[in-house]
């Protein structure tokens, strides 16, 4: 391959660092950047969501969340095609420059409680220039490292760039860490009324790094052959989506090896923290710090597998990782709660709490524009109240007409029936039924909030460990995978495409949709569903369509 050799193998091995550093660290930034607001998400709502029930507020700021997902793929589109027809150098120093000015902004804003809805409509359109930002860094920079990759180790190559998620997601896990503990002299409470904003503000520095950095590389050796060449695609749209050949590559990528990825990716680092947070009480310092220890173990396992993949190939090792994903994520999560909450967990085998109500009246409880109340039938108040409490229950089927009860333990609290109620007797109600409920769950052993004296770390850090290991297992020879697939010419547009409806709108709602489906059905693993089946899924589909590529050329 051009590009990687020449007559001084020392300053060829210093390019290649020097490649390899300003693309990685430029996209730890950027990854940076877009998980603060994951990991910032309940104090977002607090700021910005102000006077929406707390039911509702989380999954409202999980969907401004993933407004910054769902815009990813035209990202993808717009920078893809600028990628092909212009340079992947100056499309990836552009959408470091969008994420950064972006992040930063968010630092700045004004709260709900000093500009009114103005101040959410400014966080969505933040996030929405931070997602197109990410839809076109992520194939600029796997693509620019590996056009500059030796034959036989763009897998090791490009696991540089998988690690970028992990490690801006552990950077972004220590600055707020760092930053809310009492050492610093800011500490929680002013944390949470100001100092959230610090870790947006510094990304400031980190945009002014990761530029200077950027701008010392040069063009990749390809693109720069096809440009010298004149033989660059003049429509990379038209020719990766409208051509059936290249088409059929985009759809088998997709469901052979991206869907399953994506599902795992968020759901063993992100929605496993969302997990330990709201299911399992553990407090934010606690479950950033266990969450933070189990990625510093597993990170070097990016890669192990990117290395691995350039041996044995890509494709055994992706879906062996998915195959693994959909056959433990349900007995995992089952032995984090009773390692992270013994408590909670000793009520869910001992007290099962059940609800009897008529499923006809019953709501869904996802409310995402904040106008439901829940109070217009005994079920939703029942749902509502045990959402908010974070427990998991049974459906029970009642009679029309009937007022929804829940039994807890031996104990049965019924609804107040709204039907009969005034609105200022309503709320009354409604109160005195909650504090009730509440006071029959402690009872029977649920616990308000997990005991940090009671939780098991190491066995909560090593089954961490093990999910993230399985995120390396799939995310590590990926981005090697998809350069191989799909010609030069096309290649930044092909890849990120597919890439980016896949990790941003299966895995970046995943958080949304299985917070939703616990809340509707009430079994607090059921969100597990989700992930379990688009992993097996990609595993049975890959087995058959997905080709292996790593001896494929791309310099073509």
């Amino acid at each position: 391959m051009t590009g990687t050799t020449t007559a001084n193998p020392s300053k060829a091995a210093g390019n290649e660092k020097m490649i390899i550093t300003a693309s990685s660290l430029g996209t730890v930034f950027e990854w940076y950047d877009f998980y603060l607001y994951g990991l910032l998400t309940a104090i977002i709502a607090a700021k910005f969501l102000t006077g929406l029930n707390p039911t509702t507020a989380f999954i409202m700021a999980l969907l401004v969340f993933a407004a910054g997902f769902i815009v990813r793929p035209f990202g993808a589109l717009v920078f893809g095609r600028i990628g092909d027809m212009v340079g992947r150098r100056f499309t990836f120093i552009v959408t470091l420059l969008v994420m950064g000015l972006s992040t930063f902004l968010v630092g700045c804003l004004p709260t709900y409680e000093t500009v009114g809805v103005a101040a959410p409509i400014m966080l969505v359109i933040l996030r929405m220039f931070q997602g197109l930002a990410l839809g076109g860094e992520y194939g600029g920079a796997a693509t620019y490292v590996a056009e500059h990759a030796p034959e036989g180790k763009r897998g090791l190559y490009t696991s540089w760039i998988q690690i970028t998620a992990t490690a801006g997601l552990a950077m972004a896990l220590l600055i707020v860490i760092l930053v809310r503990s009492p050492v610093t002299g800011v500490g929680e409470e002013a944390f949470r009324d100001w100092g959230w904003r610090i870790p947006y503000l510094l990304s400031g520095l980190f945009l002014v790094i990761g530029l200077w950095l950027r701008l010392k590389l040069h063009e990749s050796p390809v693109f720069q052959k096809m440009k010298d060449e004149g033989t660059s695609s003049k429509r990379p749209l038209t020719e990766a989506f409208g051509d059936w050949k290249n088409l059929k590559i985009v759809l088998v990528a997709f469901f052979g090896a991206i869907a399953g990825q994506a599902v795992v990716w968020y759901t063993g680092q992100l929605y496993a923290m969302y997990f330990l947070e709201k299911m399992l009480k553990v407090d934010g310092l606690n479950a950033n710090t266990l969450i933070i220890m189990a990625l510093a173990c597993a990170t070097p396992f990016f890669l192990f597998f990117g290395w691995l993949s350039d041996k044995i190939g890509r494709k055994k090792i992706i879906l062996t990782g998915c195959a693994l994903a959909a056959l433990t994520m349900f007995p995992a999560f089952h032995m984090l709660t009773g390692a992270a909450n013994p408590a909670l967990a000793r009520a869910l085998a001992t007290a099962p709490v059940k609800v009897t109500a008529n499923a006809a009246e019953c709501s869904s409880q996802f409310d995402p524009v904040g106008g439901n109340t829940f109070d217009t039938t005994s079920c939703d108040i029942v749902k509502n109240a045990l959402a908010k409490a974070a427990v998991n229950y049974e459906n029970v089927a009642a009679p029309a007409g009937a007022i929804a009860a829940i039994a807890i333990g031996e104990t049965t609290v019924t609804a107040p029936d709204p039907a009969v109620l005034t609105d200022s007797d309503r709320k009354a109600a409604i109160d005195a039924f909650t504090r009730e409920v509440g006071d029959a769950l402690a009872v029977v052993g649920y616990p308000a909030n997990a005991d940090p004296d009671a939780i098991n770390k190491p066995l909560v850090v090593a089954i961490l460990f093990y999910l993230v290991l399985l995120v390396t297992m799939v995310y590590g020879p990926i981005a090697a995978m998809l350069v191989e697939l799909f010609p030069s010419r096309i290649r930044y547009t092909s890849m990120s495409l597919p890439y980016h409806i896949g990790n941003g709108w299966l895995g970046g709602l995943l958080p949304a949709i299985g917070f939703a489906m616990v809340a509707a059905n009430g079994d607090i693993y059921y969100g597990f569903w989700y992930p379990v089946v688009v992993a097996a899924a990609t595993c049975v589909f890959g087995l058959f369509f997905l080709p292996e590529t790593y001896k494929n050329k791309i310099d073509d």
